[in-house]
């Protein structure tokens, strides 16, 4: 708890500078909800367009470049002594300084993406200084600037408006667009309903009475707004009072970046599954631990056992302190309830306890504090002809564990190389987990309930294609398509004439190239021998061969 108040009282008294060098406009901010994670800072807009100069928000040094094309990109991270550290992502390129230290690790270490640490004497830093030019690396969907600030020390994500807040103009309030009540199962209805129900607010004080029995949690969906621009943004802060007392406040001001996925069980992920709409829960689960949040001795539950009017309000703030407040009545009107229906405790993952399933075929163990509240799992195991394992699904819905979790499947048929196995996870798309083979069964770590898990068998080499091969001795770039349809790409290199050069992913697509003119190469105008082999995760390589002039 010290530590706790020690940071927040640091946090009020740095104040950093503004990355950009023209008024911040936002598309996201911190803690916003999406689907398995917060979003872990703010947004900044470059106009649509790549090449924005970026600068160090305050003194420090370059601790941490990243180059890669998923997630952040290529991502800057820059190490400040008041104990914080500010991380620039999606970047299009770095400074010449920065650049030339990378590129001397990529021809060291052979390889394109990665992780490139220094010492705080290698690249020091000013506030202001010019970093990086902004782009859309990684797991961007339009060119801006990630601006994320951690604690150092834990690694937590912080709010970077505590910090740069200064550079942001808003003046217009959060707004709610309606609430949600969920009563307990067995022990509550809200207007005569024992499920959930979603209710408008039409107006910030609602005329119309609810009635209600017994405990019913409620949640709320709301949104930010600012003045320059049309975007929708988290709220900072929420309070749900109960005639006047605070059952649950919300501050998003701190994230530790292993509880990330918590938002599913904060929000209601099943709704925005189905609706695109986030409702924040007003209540906490069992099994939550996000600091954040807060509730009285009911956990936020309201227990409406009075024949009475309770008087309900939301109020809600921004950074910037705008605040806004909703009210309704909710009467007291007794009812009886249907009996609860007891849960099936040997298909139930609970959140204090470890859970193992075993099966003909099928082992799953789940560790204890991997749900917020008792996940009933509803396993289905079919086999299909040929298939080296059963198929397994643990439950309809989209369900993801707060920690790692082990699956084991039986291998059903003898295989050439065992080498060769790993386990898949069917969705939307098809995802690649590995695994390990011992003594007839294939073990790897998952998260996700819902997805459709069996062994599967790849010794396909990668597909190398040439791309636009007729412009190589033009352009004095070689472009090259990768693809591999099982277990996916794992590294690749390339090489001239017996000497490394550096190919890198082409962002957006599923290509590679080589800038000749960025190589060791000196231009000679003569034939040159290219070889290139790409290596998939399950070991098989594929090899190309051509020849360029250079």
């Amino acid at each position: 708890m010290t530590n706790i108040i020690l940071s927040i009282t640091m946090a009020a008294k740095v104040i950093f500078g503004s990355p950009v060098n023209y008024p911040i406009a936002l598309a996201g901010n911190f803690g916003e909800p999406r689907p398995n994670h917060f979003h872990g800072g703010v947004d900044v807009k470059t106009d649509g367009v790549e090449g924005k100069p970026i600068f160090s928000i305050g003194d420090g040094y370059v601790s941490h470049i990243s180059v890669g094309y998923d997630g952040f990109g290529n991502a800057v991270y820059v190490h400040h002594p008041e104990g914080y550290t500010s991380v620039y992502c999606h970047l299009k390129t770095f400074t010449p300084a920065i650049k030339a230290m990378v590129r001397k690790w990529q021809y060291t270490n052979k390889q394109s993406t990665g992780d490139i640490w220094f010492k705080p004497t290698d690249l020091p830093v000013a506030k202001g200084q010019l970093i990086a030019i902004s782009g859309n690396s990684g797991a961007s969907e339009a060119p801006h600037l990630h601006l994320e600030l951690h604690e150092t020390r834990s690694g937590d994500m912080l709010d970077p408006l505590d910090f740069i807040g200064q550079h942001v103009e808003d003046g217009l309030p959060p707004m709610a667009h309606g609430f949600m009540a969920y009563p307990v199962n067995g022990e509550g209805a809200f207007n005569n309903d024992a499920g959930k129900s979603s209710h408008p607010f039409t107006s910030h004080n609602l005329p119309h009475k609810f009635s209600a029995w017994g405990k019913v949690g409620f949640g709320v969906w709301a949104n930010d707004y600012m003045e320059i621009t049309y975007n929708r943004y988290g709220v900072k802060k929420t309070e749900l009072l109960v005639d006047g007392k605070t059952v649950f406040k919300s501050n998003v001001n701190r994230i530790p970046y292993e509880r990330t996925v918590q938002v599913n069980a904060w929000g209601d992920h099943e709704h925005f599954l189905r609706y695109n709409v986030w409702y924040m829960h007003s209540f906490l689960y069992p099994g939550m631990g996000l600091q954040m949040l807060s509730a009285d001795k009911d956990k936020g539950i309201v227990n409406f056992n009075q024949e009475r009017d309770y008087h309900l309000e939301y109020v809600l703030t921004d950074f910037e302190g705008n605040t806004s407040r909703y009210t309704f009545t909710v009467t007291g009107k007794r009812r009886t309830f249907a009996p609860k229906q007891p849960a099936n405790t040997l298909r139930s993952v609970y959140w204090n306890r470890p859970f193992v399933l075993q099966t003909d075929g099928v082992q799953l163990l789940i560790k204890p504090n991997s749900v917020a509240y008792a996940v009933a799992l509803t396993p289905k195991i079919s086999c299909k002809d040929n298939a080296l394992s059963s198929y397994c699904t643990f439950t309809n819905n989209a369900e993801r564990l707060f920690r790692p979790a082990r699956i084991s499947l039986k291998l059903t048929r003898t295989v050439k190389d065992i080498s060769k196995l790993y386990i898949s996870g069917r969705g939307y798309n098809t995802r690649y987990f590995g695994g390990t083979y011992e003594k007839g069964w294939v073990s790897a770590s998952m998260r996700d309930l819902h997805l459709q898990y069996s062994i599967e068998y790849d010794d396909e080499p990668p597909v190398v294609s040439p791309v636009g091969q007729g412009n190589w001795n033009v352009t004095k770039t070689i472009k090259l398509g990768l693809a591999d349809e099982k277990s996916g790409v794992n590294t690749y290199e390339g090489y001239i004439d017996g000497q490394f050069v550096l190919f890198e992913e082409v962002e957006k697509s599923t290509w590679v190239e080589c800038r000749l003119k960025d190589t060791p190469l000196h231009r000679a105008g003569k034939p040159r021998q290219l070889r290139f082999t790409a290596i998939d995760r399950c070991g098989n390589r594929r090899t190309f061969e051509s020849q360029i002039i250079y």
